[in-house]
């Protein structure tokens, strides 16, 4: 019988043979899809020990930094493409290169000087002016604490908190107890509410980006810091929203969380591989108690009942392409693949996550 490693390597593998690193898309892009799948990569490493998952995380890093510190093909007006940092801490930890340093050097003074809205809330890209995404908060949230814990920059502590907090007290749905995809704070952009400026729906990935981060966080918050507490309700506060939408037949989540009944509505994979991370993880964490587990076990259990294989190959199916924000009849309608970063990088993360914790 499989274990959970077992389908994160042949996840891995799968993508490896598949595209060589400068191949591994978006092409000539340093960007987050590749940074999710390659952190997912490089958990599969951390717990197997095969070095040839860490020498392609190695090999696509160094196709994009050159000999000075230098990244290309990447917008440092976009988060998006600033969260494969997180890929630089252990190369640097473990080879000692000062060009996996400058890039990380590189990055926080751009933290530290990013716009905000009003309230201080970080725009999601410079071209999205006032607007706070949940995906915010996994694009640099993690990147932001691993280089306060690192390099004794405490004060990125408090920044990642500040958004956090913002996107929790602004965006949560209190009868539903969601996370709106967005949030606009001036109130103008064509989706949003023009009371509230929120946006009308509750995006299965976005909330999973959110509730990743958190648990991801943690991993570098001290234990005595004052707004430790803060990250873990927060993350208690999401997981038990999200349990009550858990389909009862699959195991899985929507598209659309809160309506799996609606006309349309599809159950999407790479939610349900980030919830069933997030879960997994705050209870091997023992921020959930371990009655949590069964919501694991049957989001696991899900995915893995929906895999399907081409020789040696494992396929990862009805993973939505990355997508802006829009209503109901936007959300359902967007295409779904097979195999794209997004949900193997999903599906590996939850894999190794669950092999951790269970």
């Amino acid at each position: 019988m499989k274990t959970a490693l077992d389908y994160a390597k042949q996840g891995a593998d799968t993508l490896m043979r598949k595209f060589t690193v400068e191949e591994l898309p978006p092409k000539n892009g340093f960007h987050y899809h590749q940074g999710v799948f390659l952190s997912g990569m490089e958990r599969t490493y951390l717990l197997c020990g095969e070095k040839k998952y860490r020498d392609y995380i190695k090999a696509w890093v160094d196709y994009y930094i050159d000999e000075d510190g230098e990244i290309k093909h990447c917008d440092v007006r976009e988060f998006d493409d600033m969260q494969p940092a997180i890929l630089l801490f252990n190369l640097y930890k473990d080879t000692g290169d000062e060009r996996y340093k400058k890039v990380l050097d590189k990055f926080a003074p751009i933290v530290e000087m990013w716009p905000t809205n009003a309230r201080g809330g970080f725009w999601h890209k410079y071209h999205r002016q006032n607007q706070m995404w949940l995906d915010t908060l996994y694009m640099i949230g993690p990147y932001s604490v691993m280089y306060a814990s690192a390099f004794d920059r405490p004060y990125l502590y408090e920044t990642i908190y500040q958004n956090m907090d913002l996107m929790r007290r602004n965006m949560t749905d209190p009868k539903t107890g969601l996370l709106r995809h967005a949030w606009d704070d001036s109130k103008v952009i064509d989706w949003c509410d023009k009371e509230t400026g929120l946006s009308p729906e509750f995006w299965g990935r976005a909330i999973g980006w959110y509730a990743v981060a958190l648990t991801d966080i943690l991993d570098y918050i001290p234990e005595n810091h004052p707004r430790r507490q803060e990250f873990i309700s927060a993350e208690r506060d999401i997981v038990n929203a999200l349990i009550r939408y858990q389909d009862e037949k699959t195991g899985l989540w929507y598209q659309v969380v809160n309506k799996g009944s609606e006309p349309g509505n599809w159950l999407e994979t790479s939610c349900s591989c980030l919830y069933t991370y997030a879960i997994s993880k705050s209870v091997k964490r023992g921020i959930l108690d371990s009655s949590y587990a069964k919501f694991a076990h049957r989001g696991y259990r899900g995915v893995i009942d929906t895999l399907t294989f081409q020789g040696e190959d494992l396929i990862v199916s009805n993973i939505c392409i990355g997508t802006g924000v829009g209503d109901y009849d936007f959300y359902i309608n967007r295409p779904t693949v097979q195999n794209d970063l997004h949900g193997m990088g999903a599906f590996l993360l939850m894999c190794t996550q669950y092999h951790d914790a269970f």
